[in-house]
């Protein structure tokens, strides 16, 4: 670890749950019911409108990803109104070809790769609280190639297929969140690693996770007064410099409890806590129960 924006990603570990192809052309519009679970769309050629509730409706294209870490209720369509199709995502099987709307004959105007995340984790909140409502990525050539292999991979069913799809989400996540470091983030790490300064304090935290990092020594790194540094931090990144640093220590525990298998003494070790019981009670207080019913739950 050591690379903020790696170590939330492998922490997420992204798979591909479903996904359906989806068409249309003519006048035609759908909308999606509420879902609440991170929904994704790859525009792998032609138009269309996307209209995310409470949020100004944009147009989506060719090579474009988009993000919806809660995916709140929506409409795609074209770009004449048409009667909407309903459509409640929860009871959408994935993988069961394509889902043409309006004119059924004849080239779409838009075709996409629309579906839903699944991650192997239980803090799925974490992507949530690090993205805007809407991601929407476009005019990356990079991730156009990725679309690109997306939809191939999609389509052919090659051995290896759910592999490589889960590698390629991995790398699409990456690539909506380095969208996002420029400012347009709300309070949290994206944001943070769009300030140099912050940045620096940032990937110190996520290097030496065991380190007993004080407020001045992270100032330090970030070549900021402690006071200056302080208030720059809490604003971007949402939270004060020592309540991140816990609640980066406490998602590392938990992934080293549930995936590696280790002992509470160890892991606690591995965070920067010399002693069990003081752990076991931060980690308590954090997450709402003890590291060891944590490492045998479901």
């Amino acid at each position: 670890m050591g690379d903020p924006l790696s170590d939330v990603v492998q922490l997420l570990h992204p798979q591909a749950v479903f996904a359906n192809v989806i068409s249309g052309k003519g006048n035609w519009a759908v909308r999606y019911a509420d879902y609440g679970q991170p929904g994704f769309c790859i525009v792998l050629e032609g138009s269309a409108r996307l209209a995310v509730d409470g949020h100004a409706p944009i147009t989506i294209s060719a090579g474009d990803f988009v993000l919806l870490p809660t995916t709140p209720a929506f409409t795609l369509s074209g770009f004449v109104p048409a009667p909407q199709v309903f459509v409640d995502p929860s009871v959408v099987p994935g993988g069961h070809g394509e889902l043409r709307h309006g004119d059924p004959d004849g080239p779409p105007d838009m075709r996409s790769l629309g579906g839903a995340f699944l991650f192997d984790t239980k803090d799925a909140a974490l992507l949530v609280s690090l993205l805007p409502t809407v991601v929407h990525v476009q005019g990356s050539q990079r991730l156009m190639q990725l679309v690109q292999m997306v939809g191939e991979e999609y389509a052919q069913q090659q051995p290896g297929n759910a592999y490589m799809l889960s590698r390629l989400v991995e790398m699409l996540l990456v690539e909506a969140m380095r969208s996002t470091t420029a400012g347009n983030a709300p309070p949290g790490l994206l944001r943070g690693l769009g300030d140099e300064r912050l940045a620096m304090a940032l990937k110190q935290i996520h290097a030496r996770i065991a380190h007993g990092w004080t407020v001045g020594e992270l100032a330090k790194a970030a070549a900021l007064s402690r006071s200056t540094f302080f208030e720059r931090f809490t604003r971007t990144v949402g939270v004060p410099p020592m309540e991140y640093v816990l609640a980066w220590r406490m998602e590392v525990a938990k992934e080293l409890l549930r995936r590696d298998g280790l002992s509470v003494a160890e892991v606690a070790e591995r965070v920067g806590y010399g002693s069990t019981s003081t752990f076991s009670v931060a980690f308590s207080r954090h997450v709402g129960e003890p590291p060891s019913r944590y490492a045998d739950g479901p």
